[in-house]
């Protein structure tokens, strides 16, 4: 089904998306992220994206997400603010069931999409799109992406989605006009301007619970960060959006190598993205 041609996206590409603040950047030019992920039932989806997009290096996180998950939130990451304000891009959506929303919670999340700032969309969040003015990407994996096109009328299974991962992310970013980021062990991230990105697992440790909220974390962090580009030039999310899944995919790679090629925890690869980031920039 795929039509385009896809390229993988190396070091060299991601690095000319990262660089170092300077001596006139402030938090608020570095970027501010606002958060609304994590629920009752899954509070270290919140905690994961959070610490993500700290460790990239975005100005300042703001979660103004469920207020049971705050508290979990502040512990892990006490800079964090948590409270409404000026906000740059949104992560929203991980962590979340969409068939379980408050009214509040409903509310808050239509207030942030209707602000046309750039979004990543993820999990509970996938449900969204189309709802929303801004440079837009969704993150999901193979069996969240066939229910998403199974509700809007487009017949496909997860077994197919995994057959043809391209095909399905092109399909999905023309009918829905978003970047889309299909995660797997090769992930691909596309547009509906034909952009068409892949990146490949450097550790198939990456396959485990929470290192998805990670990624959402990254990509949000640099949405923040590149806020001025992406008012100019929506398309840029694309190329962000790869550039956060090689951060991802090499932090793993540096965690599973720091226990001799062991297994690593979602956190591991959080705290293992300064680095990467840093190496990135010195490039």
């Amino acid at each position: 089904m795929g039509t385009g041609t896809w390229r993988e996206w190396t070091a060299d590409d991601a690095s000319e998306w990262l660089s170092a603040p300077g001596a006139d950047d402030d938090k608020y030019r570095r970027g501010v992220l606002g958060v609304i992920t994590g629920s009752a039932d899954f509070p270290g989806a919140a905690v994961l994206g959070v610490e993500a997009a700290h460790r990239t290096g975005v100005g300042m996180v703001r979660f103004t997400g469920p207020r049971a998950v705050r508290q979990a939130v502040l512990a892990a990451r006490p800079e964090t603010v948590a409270v409404a304000g000026r906000v740059q891009a949104w992560l929203l959506g991980s962590g979340m069931d969409s068939s379980n929303r408050s009214f509040m919670l409903a509310g808050e999340l239509q207030h942030a999409l209707a602000s046309g700032l750039p979004a990543v969309l993820d999990a509970g969040g996938l449900d969204l799109v189309g709802t929303h003015v801004g440079p837009t990407v969704i993150t999901p994996h193979s069996r969240e992406l066939a229910r998403l096109l199974n509700d809007r009328d487009v017949e496909c299974t997860p077994e197919e989605v995994e057959a043809d991962p391209t095909g399905w992310a092109e399909r999905t970013a023309h009918r829905l006009r978003v970047a889309v980021l299909l995660k797997g062990a090769v992930t691909h991230v596309c547009d509906p301007e034909g952009t068409a990105l892949t990146v490949t697992a450097a550790t198939h440790w990456l396959a485990s619970a929470g290192t998805g909220d990670v990624l959402g974390g990254i990509i949000g962090a640099l949405a923040a960060t590149h806020h001025d580009r992406l008012a100019e030039e929506a398309g840029a999310i694309t190329r962000l959006a790869a550039t956060a899944a090689f951060i991802h995919s090499e932090a793993a790679r540096r965690a599973s190598e720091a226990w001799a090629g062991g297994p690593v925890t979602a956190l591991d690869i959080a705290q293992a993205v300064p680095p990467v980031v840093g190496g990135l920039i010195r490039r």
